[in-house]
């Protein structure tokens, strides 16, 4: 009777082999555009590389900025943190894996008692002839069990175990380029705010030298005294200046050394040496709308998350049907400490067939199933409304990249031309011909040009690492990451 409930388990897997409960999933097609709306290149050009867009920091042409990309991708606690992550959703697909494979334990004891002849056992026994109180038992076991995944069940657990894993894996990547672009951001930052510290600290030197002049002439009568009181006013102004600007680059630097996973202050004297807010580099190639489905990390997060809520639906589904079991025992026991225990009368064997199936609990099974397409309804939200985010961020990029850049090279025009300006005004107010009102309006036009000029700078600089971040930073996931369907 036995061998053939066994044998009717047996088939029954057999014809349940690649069929499992549950809806099949396929990638849901993405709300994408053609093209992107904002063009930064003016024609065609050749792609760049891979490896080229996988370092994308490099492009910078800073071998500074370089320097602290390399230590923040070693030294990150965000990024250890998301590592860590990878290691545990690894596990869990290793358990998921395992649940589908028979496992064993081998089971041994030794027992020696001594019996009490007060109990009702014992006077018993104790009036026995030939009665030992001392007793001794020995056991050994090997036993084997196996669930047959017959409906699926199982299997659809470990699907959604692998969109897991695969969810901890580009979440890792995405984790890396937000830390690569972050440290790339804030060391612009750091370089933008030095930037803006010299221009106002050279107009500090330039006012306090036009003060020094007009006080000069002021004690030799020539000035009057409201001129030299105005000068001091322009003075204290660009003065004030300084202090917000120093706080912000003081905020920025403890900001990178904590990307940097050390302590602030730590990196500070590598950046008081004053360099040139690096130059936003060209970017060759936007690709197309529908290459962020496998560039961008988070879009793999969000697409695989949702592969792991439709495969729990199967998963519960499963509930709705019986679940088989195999078990089976072989070991020897004795109750003689001799050679008995491997002989042929001491050996003992059971087998089980088991059957497990929640009949008179349907309610709480679909409660579970509705919970999960709930979960799995939230998630295909979350995934298309994530590929229009990404869109949004590409355009905003390039927008700005393309305007900021174009911003900054008016400005530099602007700031040559008032320059100019100025010293025309100041030699014609020495001369008479002018007054210092003409040249405190142009120091005043000078400063706020060369400030804007260092800020749309700066803030192109920034565009462009947010063009790279937008772009997916040229990461391209492990073949079948992202598949479109899995069974």
């Amino acid at each position: 009777m036995f061998s053939r409930s066994f044998s009717f388990v047996l088939l029954a897997a057999g014809m349940a082999t690649g069929c499992a409960v549950g809806p099949a999933y396929e990638r849901p097609a993405a709300p994408l555009a053609g093209q992107y709306i904002a063009q930064v290149a003016p024609a065609p050009m050749e792609k760049a590389a891979a490896q080229e867009l996988a370092a994308w920091w490099q492009r910078f042409d800073d071998p500074l900025l370089a320097r602290f990309v390399a230590l923040a991708l070693a030294q990150n606690l965000d990024l250890s943190q998301a590592q860590a992550r990878v290691a545990q959703a690894r596990a869990g697909l290793g358990a998921a894996n395992a649940a589908l494979l028979p496992f064993g334990t081998v089971q041994g004891s030794a027992a020696r008692s001594y019996q009490s002849v007060e109990t009702p056992l014992g006077r018993v026994l104790n009036s026995t002839p030939g009665y030992e109180r001392w007793g001794s038992a020995y056991e050994l076991n090997l036993g084997a069990s196996w669930e047959a995944d017959v409906f699926g069940g199982l299997r659809r657990g470990r699907e959604a175990a692998d969109a897991d894993y695969q969810v901890s894996q580009a979440g890792a990547v995405a984790t890396r380029l937000a830390v690569a672009a972050q440290t790339a951001d804030t060391y612009i930052a750091i370089r933008g705010l030095q930037s803006r510290l010299d221009i106002a600290t050279r107009q500090v030197q330039t006012q306090r030298g036009l003060l020094e002049r007009v006080q000069r002439l002021f004690e030799n009568g020539i000035a009057a005294d409201y001129q030299v009181r105005q000068t001091e006013g322009a003075l204290a102004r660009v003065q004030a200046s300084i202090p917000g600007l120093q706080a912000a680059l003081d905020a920025a630097m403890n900001a990178l050394d904590v990307m940097l996973g050390t302590p602030p202050g730590t990196h500070r004297g590598e950046l008081q040496a004053q360099a040139p807010t690096p130059a936003a580099p060209r970017i060759d190639s936007m690709g197309s709308p529908a290459e962020l489905l496998l560039r961008r990390p988070d879009l793999i997060v969000a697409e695989r998350r949702l592969a792991a809520t439709n495969a729990r639906i199967g998963e519960a589904m499963a509930e709705y049907y019986p679940s088989f079991s195999l078990s089976g025992l072989l070991g020897s026991a004795t109750t003689v400490a001799s050679g008995n225990l491997l002989s042929g009368g001491a050996s003992q064997a059971a087998g089980v067939l088991g059957l497990r199936w929640r009949l008179f609990d349907f309610g709480r099974i679909d409660a579970q199933i509705q919970l999960a397409k709930g979960r799995d309804a939230e998630a295909l939200a979350a995934y298309r409304q994530a590929v229009l985010r990404a869109t949004e961020d590409v355009e905003n990029a390039f927008s700005a990249l393309a305007n900021r850049s174009e911003q900054a090279g008016v400005l530099a025009q602007g700031v040559d031309s008032l320059g100019r300006a100025r010293a025309s005004a100041f030699a014609a107010y020495q001369r008479g011909t002018a007054s210092l009102i003409d040249v405190l309006q142009a120091d005043d036009a000078v400063l706020q040009a060369a400030d804007a000029k260092a800020q749309a700078q700066t803030e192109a600089a920034r565009a462009a690492v947010a063009a790279f971040k937008a772009l997916g930073g040229g990461w391209r996931p492990a073949a079948g990451a992202a598949s479109g369907s899995m069974s």
